[in-house]
């Protein structure tokens, strides 16, 4: 069993000492106030220490907790890390991106577990909230903001950014699986010079999404609250309520070409009751036993120490907008993103602003448009070319002789064969058949489509089909094997049959006749009905 110190005993360091006590693991508490000290030591029956060269000294001790204030996170953690610690840090990771580097090279040199205390991507809300968007349920993300607010504890040495905006930042850039391109910070200073104690920010996303995140410890009260607005669905993560995520499925009518608001009751979502920061505690546990990567390690608390450093460069600028490429200049010269367990071979071509996550694979000879969201776990090539605006979710292979054209999404773990009668004795990728998937198309969770075959445009296959013959344009294919079972609209919408031989959409008005393949859009937009 892995044995723990928290260092830091104060005023968010005694709830991480109370969970970790009662998961058994708590062997010592390190404070230089003997108050603090003492009383940890009478409630929990564990070591007090006053620092940690003490702390150091003792023998049964395998990570450390670091709730120290946050200028002091790097060389507490740097030098549990050359001592062979695992070591889990209260956001932020440290107060520099290059500090926190730092700490990650340390951490895989020494072969430990190193995790950043971001607490709501533990939240049994935001996680269930994730898997919302990811399925779907939501439609397209549109914008997203965040209000964090309180008459609460008002620190010195880190103004109103760093210590609220972490937690926010940190969810946003995990709900969208991307980082900004640009971040523009305004700041007010009322109680002490040169802190802020409110800041407003707002984002701009590769994908076209906009954020903001209101951060303020000067407000007559308590709120906690996460919007996130879909084209179907909007979905509120109030973290101050007893019904912590709620799903408004208000809607858009156009009626002679002027949009009117179709407002709907809320859906309640239930989700487990498990204490957040319990589920954290328990997690880094895990990761240290099994040596298993945690949710928030080094490397997502480096991604949010870079979009504070850029919205700190606004403050400082006098809220001037920053352009951000991910890496605050580490690879300046790369117009894309890479996570740093992401491969990317040589001889491949990937456009500005696209985005490539942990553990995937592009192959030589593949060519990779702007603007494109590549999940983790994905293999890419060799010699594929995509798209603009393309998203790929977590585990799915693009194997050689598939191409996907602008807009497509793929959903996750669907499949892709790109040889028709395989056998692993005889080669056969010489006999490979081509896929093409066209512009808009999307094709859903756990289908597969059997290579040699076309996709059409904005055409729709369903969450586990299997595609055995081409798609026409705008077809919703169903089921096993793949059956033609509706039309869908550009917008995402299953459409309606007009009666004349049109086809039209409830939701955004486009009109469609038969085309060839297909369907094909009308130009001039009716009312939808």
């Amino acid at each position: 069993m892995v044995s723990v110190a928290v260092i830091g005993g104060g005023y968010w360091g005694k709830n991480l000492i109370r969970n970790f006590a009662e998961l058994g693991v708590l062997r010592a508490v390190c404070d230089t106030d003997v108050g603090v000290r003492k009383q940890h030591e009478e409630k929990y029956g564990v070591r007090g220490v006053s620092g940690v060269e003490e702390l150091l000294a003792l023998g049964n001790v395998d990570a450390w907790v670091v709730a120290t204030p946050a200028a002091t996170h790097f060389e507490v953690a740097k030098l549990g890390l050359e001592n062979g610690k695992s070591v889990y840090v209260e956001k932020p990771l440290a107060m520099k991106g290059e500090e926190a580097q730092g700490l990650i090279r340390l951490a895989r040199e020494r072969g430990v577990t190193l995790m950043v205390g971001h607490l709501l991507q533990y939240h049994p809300a935001v996680v269930k909230l994730k898997a919302l968007i990811d399925e779907g349920d939501l439609g397209r993300i549109r914008y997203i903001y965040s209000n964090r607010l309180n008459m609460g504890k008002i620190r010195t040495e880190e103004n109103i950014l760093w210590s609220f905006a972490p937690h926010d930042i940190s969810v946003m850039i995990s709900l969208l699986e991307e980082l900004p391109v640009s971040v523009m910070t305004s700041g007010g200073t009322y109680l002490q010079p040169e802190v802020a104690d409110v800041t407003l920010t707002a984002f701009e996303f590769p994908g076209g999404v906009r954020g903001h995140i209101f951060v303020s410890w000067l407000h007559p009260f308590k709120e906690q609250k996460l919007v996130v607005v879909g084209d179907q669905q909007m979905a509120v993560f109030d973290d101050m309520s007893d019904e912590k995520l709620k799903l408004y499925p208000h809607s858009i009518r156009w009626r002679h070409q002027v949009p009117e608001a179709r407002k709907a009751d809320p859906v309640v979502v239930e989700v487990p009751n498990d204490e957040p920061l319990r589920l954290e505690c328990r997690h880094f546990l895990e990761c240290v036993e099994k040596g298993q990567t945690p949710k928030t390690d080094g490397e997502e608390g480096l991604r949010v120490l870079w979009v504070l450093e850029a919205c700190q460069q606004s403050i400082d600028q006098g809220g001037r907008k920053i352009a951000f490429d991910g890496t605050f200049g580490a690879v300046a010269e790369r117009p894309y993103f890479a996570h740093p367990t992401a491969q990317i071979d040589e001889g491949v071509t990937i456009g500005e602003g696209s985005r490539i996550w942990h553990f995937s694979h592009v192959l030589p000879g593949s060519k990779i448009g702007k603007n494109c969201r590549i999940g983790q776990n994905v293999v890419i090539g060799p010699n594929v070319t995509i798209g603009n605006n393309v998203k790929i979710q977590n585990n799915v292979s693009v194997y050689d002789g598939v191409n996907l054209e602008d807009d497509v999404f793929c959903g996750p773990s669907m499949v892709f064969t790109n040889v028709i009668n395989p056998r692993s004795e005889i080669p056969r990728m010489k006999e490979r058949r081509e896929t093409l998937v066209k512009k808009g198309a999307t094709l859903g969770a756990n289908a597969t489509i059997v290579c040699g075959h076309t996709i059409g445009r904005y055409a729709f296959v369903g969450a586990g089909a299997v595609v055995t013959k081409d798609v026409p344009d705008h077809a919703l294919v169903l089921g096993n094997p793949g059956r033609l079972s509706g039309w869908m609209c550009r917008c995402g919408i299953r459409l309606r049959e007009a009666g004349d031989g049109r086809w039209t959409c409830p939701d955004c008005g486009r009109t469609y006749r038969k085309g060839r393949p297909g369907l094909a859009e009308i130009e001039e937009r009716t009312q939808a009905t």
